[in-house]
């Protein structure tokens, strides 16, 4: 039986282990989306979802001016941000945590995040997926970066295709006629030369 063993191990020590998930909630709610391997976007989608959830909680203090509140209210928010500070160490992801992405959710229990599996990664073939914040409903979702196509994705490799060749028909007139100008010189050279050899004769 498995009792209290909740969680990955990673292969690494638990201050390594609390680091690195620090870290990768962090970026999550600083940048909304992370890529990252499974193992890890799995454990990181468990922390975040908790964290969210401590300033979902107080949102509807947050909409209160601070001198508005009262102080059970502020006491609220503090015990809060101590609870999400404990997960999250960068100052600037959790001030945007209890500003933004609170507010977003707000009426909305627990489903914060979602995986997409992005296949295996170059090298060592270890699954990936992105990890992101779900967009706010009616709003758009925040920017993809450019991803390279995973290996198997054909669909991704038939879109492409069109507008590389686009491109290339653009430019093939122009480099047919800048061969055509350079052969031109060479066959006149190729002229003169037997013409040259006939009256040395």
């Amino acid at each position: 039986m498995r009792h209290r063993k909740a969680g990955v191990h990673l292969s690494r020590t638990s201050a390594h282990r609390k680091a690195l998930f620090s870290n990768l909630v962090a970026a999550l709610l600083t940048n909304e989306r992370i890529r990252t391997t499974d193992a890890k976007a799995k454990e990181t989608r468990r922390l975040a979802e908790r964290t969210i959830t401590w300033a979902r909680r107080v949102g509807d203090v947050l909409t209160k001016k601070v001198d508005r509140r009262t102080t059970e209210e502020s006491a609220r928010v503090v015990h809060a941000v101590r609870m999400a500070r404990r997960v999250v160490r960068d100052r600037g992801a959790v001030l945007k945590l209890f500003d933004e992405i609170a507010p977003r959710f707000e009426g909305r229990r627990g489903g914060y995040t979602r995986i997409v599996k992005l296949g295996q990664r170059p090298g060592d073939a270890a699954p990936m997926s992105l990890l992101e914040l779900l967009p706010d409903e009616g709003g758009s979702a925040p920017s993809a970066p450019a991803e390279a196509p995973a290996k198997g994705d054909k669909g991704a490799g038939k879109a492409a295709k069109p507008a590389a060749d686009k491109g290339t028909a653009a430019k093939a007139p122009a480099k047919a006629a800048a061969k055509g100008e350079a052969k031109a010189p060479a066959k006149a050279k190729a002229e003169k030369k037997p013409a040259e050899k006939s009256s040395k004769k």
